[in-house]
């Protein structure tokens, strides 16, 4: 029985994590808007044929620390705001 409600602890710890995020997301629309973009670009960046110049590994890299600094901000923000 403590095994189940451990799991169902979990469970809730999580959704209400991602809650949290969500909601944060929802005060800042564009930087969450900012993240999707940029996952689109880099998405569209690794299939594609070619190398964009010979920019697409740098481009790929600058996207990926781009989304990072974004999710911190974010996390900041809902440290500060809960």
């Amino acid at each position: 029985m403590k095994f189940f409600s451990g799991i169902v602890l979990g469970v809730v710890l999580t959704a209400g994590a991602g809650l949290f995020a969500q909601n944060e997301r929802a005060m800042h629309p564009r930087i969450a808007a900012a993240i999707e973009a940029i996952r689109d670009a880099r998405a569209y960046m690794v299939a594609a044929p070619h190398d964009f110049g010979g920019h697409k590994d740098a481009a790929i890299r600058a996207s990926d620390e781009a989304i990072r600094q974004l999710n911190f901000a974010l996390a900041y923000r809902e440290r500060r705001d809960h």
